[in-house]
């Protein structure tokens, strides 16, 4: 392959994991990827030798590296606020993320009754992360929303939760709806896939 081809294919990709980082939700994705894209076109443009663009992208390296780090090393604290589905802020969360929601979890419906398991996750006041699901037989809970808020989808708020309905005697959680969107996210943070096509997590204290 010709070589000017090479140098060019390593600016288109370079190039394409900046534009791609920008659609990221998750600020540590987004900051990983623009990392990398800037860095892949910091040795295109010495390549071509434009020098101007190799600092400017250099300096995004740096910009990005200096995020990445005070993002991993914050630890974050959250609160588990007991709530339910008739909470006023309950319903604005859900509004105000209805299109996210409806991404991640294209068969949720809010139910109109019943006992609901309602929790509303904090993280220095601010919401992070909504859960509702249905008491069902042996401490488990079938799963009808399991959203996190876009700045703090890192699975954290997950794991935090998880911990936390452990503490309270819940066994297990059960996700049966379609959501192939969110399957990633379950297998990261420990669901399994049962004979029936369910996603069952195994709830440890």
């Amino acid at each position: 392959m010709n070589w000017k081809v090479v140098v060019e294919l390593i600016g288109y990709l370079g190039s394409a994991l900046v534009v791609v980082s920008m659609l990221m939700t998750s600020v540590v994705r987004l900051r990983v990827i623009n990392l990398i894209g800037s860095a892949i076109f910091t040795c295109y443009a010495l390549l071509i030798r434009s020098y101007p663009t190799a600092v400017m992208n250099l300096f995004l390296v740096g910009i990005n590296m200096y995020h990445l780090v005070r993002l991993l090393k914050v630890k974050k604290h959250y609160d588990l606020i007991p709530t339910d589905t008739r909470d006023r802020f309950v319903a604005y969360l859900l509004e105000k993320n209805r299109d996210d929601i409806r991404t991640w979890f294209p068969e949720f419906v809010l139910p109109e009754r019943g006992d609901v398991v309602t929790y509303l996750v904090c993280c220095d006041s601010n919401p992070a992360g909504l859960f509702l699901g249905k008491r069902t037989d042996g401490g488990a809970i079938e799963v009808l929303l399991d959203y996190a808020t876009p700045v703090y989808r890192d699975t954290s708020v997950g794991r935090y939760l998880y911990g936390q309905l452990a503490q309270k005697g819940y066994k297990s959680l059960v996700f049966k709806a379609n959501a192939p969107g969110h399957v990633g996210y379950m297998q990261k943070v420990g669901y399994r896939k049962n004979d029936r096509g369910e996603y069952v997590l195994a709830l440890k204290a």
